[in-house]
């Protein structure tokens, strides 16, 4: 049975620390398997992996979620020390989700290459697991960051749309971080790849499969997702009515996507939510135990 997560409305609530401290308190409740955070370098949203660390110092049960952080923005040596910190005062809890990114803004504003992030993403993937390893960034230097949970570091996922996507989870990575709102049939060609390049890698197990979307219930559930999705892509608006076309807003459209994402091979759907209020954890947490949970 495919698990449920909870995304962190750290955009709509980052002038209001006392409802994300709540809604992190709710989630580790259950019956939610994750709690969940999003990246963007240009936005007045908190930042994610701060968000992770206060998280968890009010959870004990759920796991932490990046899903996902623009990996080539960052320098390597901080993210890497930062993941392992987050892992080890989350007790092994965190799941980093790193991927490329879409978005030629963010990378403006962080001083580094739109161009060549995927090359540099490659690098930075070996790195983390150098780093976690515990073996030397550069010669006669010491370890970098706390030992963490695994020997291996926290659990990496990494996310997009590209086959190169294949190769970097059968490399370094323990599973797929999926797009919310992609193409069924992409998707499912994608995740095909993965499972065939993990196989020829000869990789012990299988790579674990995370899937998302975004959520919205109860009244004026309609208006609060396209609020959300116009602010979310105001530059395209083709790409919010797509993006709305995929947001379940009643309980019943909900269990379908469920459904439907389990059905195809997902192992657990982050589903992020469209308002803040505390209220759309308390009715999807009504919704999840009718699916075994």
């Amino acid at each position: 049975m495919i698990e449920v997560g909870i995304g962190l409305p750290t955009r709509l609530a980052a002038t209001q620390p006392d409802l994300v401290f709540d809604w992190a308190r709710r989630a580790d409740e259950g019956p939610f398997s994750s709690l969940a955070v999003t990246d963007r370098v240009v936005s007045d949203a908190l930042e994610p992996l701060a968000v992770l660390a206060t998280a968890a110092g009010v959870t004990r049960r759920v796991r932490l979620m990046a899903s996902v952080v623009i990996g080539p923005t960052r320098e390597t040596t901080l993210l890497a020390r930062q993941a392992a910190t987050i892992d080890v005062l989350a007790g092994g809890r965190l799941s980093l989700g790193l991927a490329v990114g879409a978005r030629r803004d963010d990378y403006l504003v962080a001083g580094t290459s739109f161009e060549t992030r995927g090359r540099r993403f490659d690098e930075q993937l070996a790195t983390l697991r150098r780093i976690w390893a515990g073996e030397p960034v550069a010669e006669a230097m010491g370890r970098v960051g706390p030992v963490t949970a695994r020997p291996e570091g926290p659990e990496l996922l990494v996310g997009g749309h590209v086959d190169a996507v294949a190769d970097r989870i059968a490399r370094w990575a323990d599973g797929f971080m999926a797009p919310g709102g992609g193409d069924p049939a992409a998707m499912a060609r994608l995740w095909a790849l993965i499972g065939a390049t993990w196989e020829q890698a000869a990789r012990a197990g299988s790579p674990r499969y995370v899937s998302g979307s975004y959520f919205a219930l109860g009244p004026g559930a309609g208006d609060a997702a396209r609020a959300y999705m116009t602010a979310m892509y105001s530059h395209d608006r083709q790409l919010v009515e797509r993006r709305l076309k995929g947001v379940p807003t009643t309980p019943d459209a909900l269990r379908a996507l469920i459904e439907q994402r389990a059905e195809a091979g997902a192992h657990e759907l982050i589903l992020r939510p469209c308002s803040a209020d505390l209220d759309q954890l308390a009715r999807l947490a009504e919704i999840v135990p009718t699916l075994g949970h």
